[in-house]
């Protein structure tokens, strides 16, 4: 366990894919229940619920320290859209796009809850966030970043799915909350 209070060294890799993906709409894995669902002007808790459920243990803290209206603001913007994998009843994961940039659409977030890792849910959610970003009108490109905080297979899930590394950049932060060391990628 690394604790609150301990300044860590991560490495942020900046990703982009510049071709719509050529495999059709994913089925779901089969096994419980599950669904996809766009949310509608979510509010600022039903994000931050998510987004404490996936990344707790890699250090996704910056947005709680974002201001409530700031969040509300963006989550509310029409080129912004929420959507949760429903599973059993309760999420499984998310993913945001971010489309504010016209013909770029940004991987803003994703990811799964520890619960259901290994369930083939990944790809399945990674592939449905891909073909519903390139099905907007008038998109070039797809953005995401990941860095060495976060899942270990991250990087590599993005890469088996079409996207190319464009940047990197070591950096430093101070933890505000305890994390699980884990294997560096």
């Amino acid at each position: 366990m690394i604790d609150a209070g301990q300044e860590v060294d991560y490495v942020i890799t900046w990703l982009e894919m510049t071709e719509r993906p050529k495999w059709p709409w994913p089925q779901l894995p089969s096994g419980a229940p599950a669904t996809l669902l766009p949310a509608a002007r979510p509010p600022v808790w039903y994000f931050l619920a998510l987004y404490d459920a996936v990344g707790r243990d890699f250090a996704w803290e910056d947005m709680f320290q974002r201001p409530q209206d700031e969040l509300q603001a963006w989550l509310a913007h029409e080129d912004v859209t929420l959507h949760t994998l429903m599973r059993d009843g309760w999420p499984a994961g998310f993913f945001v796009l971010d489309a504010r940039a016209g013909d770029v659409v940004d991987l803003a977030y994703f990811g799964l809850v520890p619960e259901v890792f290994g369930r083939g849910l990944g790809s399945f959610l990674l592939r449905t966030a891909l073909l519903t970003s390139w099905s907007r009108p008038g998109v070039r490109a797809m953005t995401v970043n990941t860095c060495t905080l976060d899942h270990p297979r991250a990087l590599g899930l993005y890469q088996r799915h079409g996207f190319s590394p464009v940047r990197r950049e070591t950096r430093s932060r101070l933890l505000t909350r305890p994390i699980p060391e884990k294997e560096q990628c």
